[in-house]
């Protein structure tokens, strides 16, 4: 199933999930895909064959996909790629995954990397938990960063947040040992619910300690929307843990 047609005529890629008849998943997100323009149409029709990971829900070889063995970083909800178009360039020693389920910003970032020439990253239009679940083999992963996820502020949506027990016991499966997890957000509340989840996962250790959080990294970028926040007051709390153990969060 495909979104509607826009004024101009593009048309956004088909739905970013698996649809299972009779079954309705709580996910962490809803498609407000807002307009898909010509241009981000062209991106997905010239630049996908080069950038795009199609999901075809079989275990993939990462070194297969990029050519070369070389870390692998994970971001999960790029929104517009700023965070990972400069995490490309700024270690380009590195291998970048990125997934995301809204169209128009996987198109932007699709120009973006053709201006940039980029080699080293690779990017889904899909549901993130149905890529870690079927196509990342278990350690496959170095580093996932989670930047400004969806807040669903108010209480009784909270449970369509993505930082949740089961999600953070699938990520400690798919960080190697010794990898990384990075979270960031600007809502007090949710990272209060993540240190409750995450402090308390088997295999995750937190670097600045229970509850802590440590100063923005120079791998992720300050947003426009962080640097008016701060004018205001607002507060933004970067989450770091490391992958402790062997294998399946021992």
């Amino acid at each position: 199933m495909t979104n509607p047609f826009d004024s101009a005529g593009a048309k956004a890629p088909p739905k970013p999930f698996t649809v299972t008849e009779g079954r309705r998943e709580v996910r962490s997100f809803v498609l407000r895909q807002g307009r898909f323009t010509p241009a981000q149409q062209r991106a997905f029709d010239e630049r996908w064959p080069r950038f795009g990971i199609d999901f075809d829900g079989q275990p993939r070889d990462l070194d297969a996909t990029f050519g070369r063995s070389a870390p692998k970083v994970l971001e999960i909800g790029f929104g517009n790629g700023a965070a990972l178009r400069h995490a490309a360039r700024f270690d380009p020693s590195k291998d970048y995954i990125g997934i995301e389920v809204h169209a128009p910003g996987v198109g932007r970032l699709l120009n973006a990397l053709a201006e940039d020439d980029a080699s080293n990253v690779r990017l889904y239009h899909h549901d993130a938990v149905e890529v870690l679940e079927k196509e990342i083999a278990d350690g496959a992963l170095d580093e996932v960063r989670i930047y400004f996820p969806d807040p669903w502020h108010k209480k009784r949506h909270n449970k369509r947040r993505l930082v949740q027990p089961a999600f953070a016991a699938l990520l400690v499966r798919k960080l190697r040992p010794g990898g990384r997890l990075h979270c960031a957000t600007d809502w007090e509340n949710y990272a209060e619910q993540m240190w409750d989840v995450l402090d308390a996962t088997p295999g995750l250790v937190n670097r600045a300690g229970p509850r802590g959080s440590v100063p923005r990294p120079d791998w992720r970028p300050q947003t426009h929307f962080e640097t008016r926040g701060q004018k205001l007051g607002h507060g933004v709390w970067d989450l770091l843990y490391d992958r402790q153990g062997t294998g399946n969060g021992d």
